[in-house]
């Protein structure tokens, strides 16, 4: 996945495009770069006729309702219920036009990658996935196509307050990712490190991956947005042991 140029208003020299190995994460980030091609973004498969029922799961493979009535969701046949066969091919299908390509680096970012995790995975047993987190009170100031998960099959107590539905949208990735056996290559990364220390953050980055990253230009001011924002970010303990866990002050 690569760093959403527009919403961060970030210029990624011509060379990092053959490795573009973040997703901008405004929900959970998810990303997954694969050795020896150049990277694609939701926009550009979507153009190719791609559309979002590949990476769905609407081929059987459906995320799990959730259990025992809030906020928390059984994941464990996730990691264990085969991947069905159309749900490859859609998959596969989708990513064509990455798997076919002929650069020495390549890989993608789709926001709904993470809703198919357990079964990503599986499929690309070697490739390089690289886990961007974000500050949930941050993520949630914004717009996403997985804002309300009842799209993608996923049940969640009901609400009508927008910063709320992001929220639960946000755990529910949080924990899905959390609750996914690990591939052989994966990394965490915190967005709030690699704008404040690029370069410490990139040199993690290139001895993960094992080729050079190109710098871009990053927003200090996007971290942090929620405590000078005009919009009062509530204080969900739902996700109090999320940011404990990735390091955020619950202040």
């Amino acid at each position: 996945m690569s760093v959403r140029q527009r919403r961060t208003h970030q210029r990624v020299p011509h060379h990092d495009h053959r490795s573009r190995s973040f997703r901008y994460a405004c929900h959970i980030p998810h990303a997954v770069c694969q050795r020896r091609v150049h990277g694609q973004n939701d926009q550009s498969l979507r153009r190719q006729g791609a559309t979002r029922e590949h990476v769905r799961g609407r081929a059987g493979v459906r995320p799990p309702c959730a259990v025992q009535g809030g906020l928390e969701w059984d994941f464990e046949a996730l990691n264990r219920r085969p991947v069905e066969a159309e749900y490859e091919a859609l998959v596969r299908e989708y990513l064509q036009d990455v798997t076919a390509a002929k650069s020495e680096h390549k890989g993608w970012k789709l926001p709904e990658t993470t809703l198919s995790l357990p079964w990503i995975t599986r499929l690309f047993p070697e490739a390089y996935y690289i886990y961007l987190v974000r500050d949930p009170r941050d993520s949630i100031l914004g717009g996403h196509t997985t804002d309300d998960l009842t799209k993608f099959g996923v049940q969640y107590p009901e609400t009508e307050d927008t910063l709320k539905r992001r929220a639960i949208s946000w755990k529910y990735q949080y924990d899905l990712v959390a609750a996914t056996a690990k591939p052989r290559h994966w990394m965490t990364l915190r967005f709030e490190d690699f704008v404040l220390h690029q370069e410490r953050e990139l040199e993690r980055l290139e001895a993960f991956l094992g080729f050079p990253l190109g710098r871009i230009i990053v927003r200090p001011d996007a971290v942090g947005r929620w405590q000078r924002t005009e919009e009062r970010v509530p204080d969900f303990d739902f996700l109090h042991a999320a940011l404990q866990e990735s390091g955020y002050d619950e202040g």
